[in-house]
């Protein structure tokens, strides 16, 4: 069982590099944050991780949770874990200083949290829900609501959930049938939730149930869902927050992975009603819970990759030290780590190009997230919430499809050790599986992409994001001496256009056309989005290896291997990754229609 080292030089040139810190820099209220802050950060981060949250990865996994008299029961350990990260202000890097916030950018934060997720992803999900409530009822909360439930959020002494999915509505919320009663200045719910990620727990004081429900005369499907704010403790007639509201943790679900992180199927108003408070407007709740879940679903890419580090990390680790067989062209040689097999090579180096790639993107939307929201020129605002919109499904999607192969990947470079649990290997497999399933599945988000985000506006969008990206490529200080990379990315970008405007014109045909190729769009676009931050990066490298060669040949070493292999890996994403972009493009322009016309009788067994 390995220990976890958080990457940080590579998420400071991820977030430098790549994503512009500097300019988010300059927007208003982030005058103080530098690079060097940024370093700071991550090294302590990196020290927390590594010291307290990695450790109790695997016991957590191996305890797990239980239900005791009706209150959950985290691992040894969590408790005292929670508290230092609480203590140390992790919880509320993103947030305004107005209610206890560090008043950090989210590019800063989303560097972070990919630290948390890889060290511990069971324990990570509180703080990643807790962030989510956070920013739900910082955007649709009353002045009273957010004095009331910001500051113990962002402090983290209080938790938060979201609560959607029931029984019968899955991904499908138009089919919610939990029931709000107006009852003077508050609701009376009741109703049954399941899949509660920390529903119930004994991590923080108070639990601030975020809920999805209909009130008696609201529309049918998703325009009648209001949400609501349902503690799991009210306060009483001296301000104290001891009463029990009238929720109940039924039972809590036995999973593949995330064993340490309590899912929990809610029980509401079995008595006499759990009382809940009213967000914004009636029948707007859905519109408040995207705000939530946007947030929430950048968090899970960053997740996905997050997991995929470590255990990249672990298989480096036991490649290195793991004798087997002799060099190929050496037969008769001593025998070596399998980390010097041909192979072995290429499943590390794959894993190790995706997770950059991927790491730059999710940094590249955090840091368009503080430009969306700070950013006083309007135009650079609009192209900055035009590339969150359409790379939000993207980053959550692909980077949790792509981190469940990596994770696979750095099994397989295991063996069959991998397969054994002792190993920790196949704890990140099942951990990971999670990831491309909940806060929307992977064709929830592709039909996101199609839909909201494509043909919508007939591409328009989509377009203009595509043009800055071939802007951005052309406009390279080496495109010269990276000309295959430019050139390949160029018809890389070519291809997704044409993709674009083929799914847009079989919309008006049949909807069904676009959603049947609507997850292999979303492929195209991680891999061509991933592909624009690895050319970035090849560029960039050489650049800062011409700039660290001085007249008498000297240089930093550690440096000019840094970004050596920066450029290495570049070239090799471009070599294995990019080629998929014309497959793709195949399957998009002559599959939907196989697909459409596929009989459920198709699917029988013969």
């Amino acid at each position: 069982m390995m220990s976890y080292s958080a990457p940080i030089r590579d998420l400071t040139f991820a977030a430098t590099e790549l994503a512009d810190l500097h300019g988010v820099c300059r927007l208003p209220g982030f005058e103080e944050v530098t690079a060097e802050l940024l370093q700071s950060i991550l090294e302590e981060a990196g020290k927390f991780a590594g010291e307290v949250l990695a450790p109790i990865n695997w016991s957590g996994d191996q305890q797990g949770v239980r239900l005791e008299n009706g209150q959950v029961r985290t691992a040894d350990g969590w408790q005292e874990a929670y508290q230092q990260f609480i203590q140390g202000g992790w919880n509320g890097l993103p947030f305004a200083t107005e209610v206890g916030g560090q008043g950090l950018p989210w590019l800063v934060a989303t560097a972070v949290a990919e630290i948390w997720h890889a060290a511990n992803m069971s324990f990570s999900l509180c703080p990643l829900l807790t962030q989510s409530a956070i920013e739900a009822i910082q955007a649709h909360g009353s002045a009273q609501q957010k004095a009331t439930y910001l500051p113990k959020l962002v402090s983290g002494e209080w938790s938060g959930t979201m609560n959607l999915t029931e029984p019968q509505a899955g991904s499908d919320l138009s089919a919610v049938k939990t029931r709000a009663v107006a009852e003077g200045d508050h609701y009376l719910l009741s109703g049954q939730k399941i899949f509660i990620t920390y529903g119930d727990h004994d991590l923080t004081d108070n639990i601030i149930h975020l809920v999805l429900a209909r009130t008696p005369h609201a529309p049918p499907g998703v325009k009648g869902i209001s949400l609501f704010i349902v503690p799991k403790f009210l306060p009483d007639a001296h301000g104290n927050w001891k009463l029990r509201n009238d929720i109940e943790t039924l039972s809590l679900e036995r999973k593949l992975g995330i064993h340490a992180s309590p899912t929990a199927v809610l029980g509401y108003g079995a008595k006499s009603g759990a009382v809940g408070y009213l967000v914004g407007e009636e029948n707007h709740g859905l519109i408040y819970m995207f705000t939530m879940m946007n947030v929430a679903r950048h968090a899970v890419g960053v997740e996905g990759n997050g997991v995929a580090e470590r255990a990249y990390q672990q298989a480096v680790a036991f490649a290195a030290q793991r004798i087997q067989g002799r060099e190929i062209d050496d037969p008769s040689g001593e025998r070596v780590a399998i980390i010097h097999h041909p192979d072995i090579k290429r499943l590390l180096l794959l894993q190790k190009c995706r997770i950059e790639a991927l790491r730059a993107l999710a940094l590249l939307v955090g840091g368009c997230m503080d430009h969306e929201r700070r950013q006083t020129d309007a135009q650079l605002q609009t192209r900055a919430r035009e590339m969150v919109e359409i790379m939000t499904p993207i980053v959550k999607g692909y980077a949790t499809e792509l981190g469940l192969e990596n994770v696979s990947l750095a099994l397989q470079v295991h063996g069959g050790m991998g397969f054994i649990e002792e190993t920790g290997a196949a704890q990140h497999y099942r951990d990971q599986r999670i990831t491309p399933i909940y806060e929307g599945t992977t064709g929830i988000q592709a039909l996101d992409l199609i839909g909201r985000k494509l043909i919508r506006d007939g591409g328009a969008m989509n377009g203009r994001v595509i043009e800055r990206i071939r802007e951005q490529c052309g406009a390279l200080a080496n495109a010269r001496e990276l000309a295959a990379m430019t050139d390949g990315m160029a018809k890389a970008l070519a291809i997704l256009q044409e993709s674009a405007n083929s799914i847009v014109a079989s919309a008006a045909d049949n909807m069904q056309l676009p959603a049947a190729v609507s997850e292999p769009y979303l492929r195209l676009w991680g891999v061509v989005a991933c592909g624009w931050q690895m050319l970035k990066a090849a560029d960039v490298s050489l650049t800062k290896q011409q700039d660290k060669q001085p007249a008498d040949g000297r240089g930093d070493q550690q440096d000019a291997t840094f970004y050596r292999n920066k450029l290495h890996t570049a070239r090799f994403y471009f070599s294995s990754e990019m080629p998929k972009v014309h497959a793709l493009g195949e399957i998009i322009s002559t599959s939907s229609q196989l697909v459409v016309a596929a009989d459920a009788s198709l699917f029988q067994a013969g």
